[in-house]
């Protein structure tokens, strides 16, 4: 194929002010690296639109990976050429007859966004469909369901020509919105919860709760894979793996079983909370949708809200379940939260949780035993993984969702 660039098309972004800059800028920033095994690439972007130079490089794969990024509302394969119409025909020309086939209809669409380029749109319409009836056999005009579309984008430095426009993520980019903590199980709603966070320009950092013996290996590996799927949105993911077994042992002992649960999410969110600080984090993400379970009714987040004073960001709060399956189904992250390994807050569930605890009777329970030194050797021994899209052949399950 003749593409030699890949022109891309900013989405919310170009709603910005004067801080548009720093979003473009977040934006390139995570385009390279989510392309930074392909060393041929060359990255230029402008308050209006970014260029890669593919430099010899596929393609097929470099799009199938910016079809991921959040903030790119979609993107095109294109040819640069000079602001000369005949070169412009000329590379119209090759342009089709190498994507024609017999039979096929087509239309131009120009844009002049550089209004001293002498040729006004329709004109240029007119002139480049012209050439094209001329020297290809077979070719007709269809102004509204075209085979083809020949896209003309003139601007300052050049013309682009393009005939595909492929559909990005839309959102914002990953960590134009600051930095917040996902407290990632191995269930349906958490993954979902942090792409929908993701797309609102979030930069994650997982934190997940492990409690072997009773949570087995399987269920660690459940929540990296996990993990993985969510690297493919910006090519990495950090994720930080608590031991948790003593503080949930001792809860169970100490705590009536109606109020484990409560207690159990309190203590998460204090070491979360933690972890936030230490990351210079700005606040902390959750699965939770409300009335879902015992601990996610308002009741029970007021009680469980009251350990901190971090925003709790909770994306999927007024969604039903099945919506949320479906994202899961989209994003490719269903099968992995539905095989069969619990994780710590599924095993310890107690048959009649709370679900409407009291804040002073929680604060009652938790003088029932000392548990701060038991969060700071939890904090003080995590294991943290860096995740990248690039361990597995990630698909594209980001793109077509919105």
């Amino acid at each position: 194929m003749i593409y030699d660039q890949i022109l891309v098309r900013y989405g919310e972004i170009s709603t910005k002010g004067r801080n548009r800059g720093l979003f473009v800028d977040k934006l390139r920033e995570n385009v390279q690296y989510v392309l930074r095994d392909f060393p041929g690439i060359k990255i230029k972007a402008n308050r209006d639109r970014m260029y890669i130079t593919l430099n010899g490089e596929k393609l097929d794969e470099v799009c199938t990976r910016l079809k991921n990024v959040f903030g790119i509302q979609s993107f095109s394969p294109v040819v640069r050429v000079n602001k000369d119409m005949e070169l412009i025909k000329e590379s119209s020309l090759k342009l089709f007859q190498k994507l024609h086939a017999q039979g096929k209809t087509f239309k131009v669409q120009a844009r002049r966004a550089d209004k001293e380029f002498p040729y006004h749109s329709d004109e240029m319409n007119n002139l480049l469909g012209g050439h094209l009836l001329q020297n290809i056999e077979g070719l007709t005009v269809d102004v509204h369901h075209p085979d083809l579309e020949l896209k003309v984008e003139v601007r300052k430095d050049a013309v682009y020509l393009t005939c595909e426009v492929i559909k990005g993520a839309g959102g914002l980019p990953v960590g134009s919105s600051g930095k917040a903590m996902l407290m990632l199980s191995g269930g349906i709603d958490s993954p979902v919860a942090g792409y929908m966070a993701m797309r609102r320009g979030l930069l994650l950092e997982g934190v997940h709760f492990y409690s072997p013996p009773f949570t087995s290996e399987r269920s660690k590996q459940k929540v990296i894979d996990l993990g993985k799927k969510l690297a493919g949105v910006n090519g990495q993911f950090i994720l930080h793996i608590v031991p948790f077994t003593e503080i949930q042992q001792l809860i169970y002992e100490k705590v009536h079983e109606n109020y484990a649960m409560t207690i159990m999410r309190r203590m998460m969110l204090r070491i979360t909370d933690e972890i936030r600080e230490r990351q210079e984090g700005l606040a902390i993400v959750t699965g939770e949708s409300l009335g879902q379970v015992a601990s996610q009714t308002l009741d029970s987040m007021f009680t469980i809200n009251e350990v901190t004073n971090t925003p709790i960001i909770r994306p999927l709060i007024s969604m039903d379940k099945t919506d949320i399956i479906k994202i899961a189904e989209d994003i490719d992250t269903l099968e992995i939260s539905n095989r069969p390994y619990e994780d710590c807050c599924t095993i310890f569930t107690p048959a009649q949780p709370k679900t409407k605890p009291k804040r002073d009777k929680a604060n009652q329970y938790e003088t029932h035993f000392d548990f701060e030194p038991l969060l700071q050797k939890a904090v003080n021994h995590i294991e943290t993984i860096k995740l990248s899209s690039q361990e597995e052949n990630q698909q594209n399950v980001f793109a077509d969702l919105f």
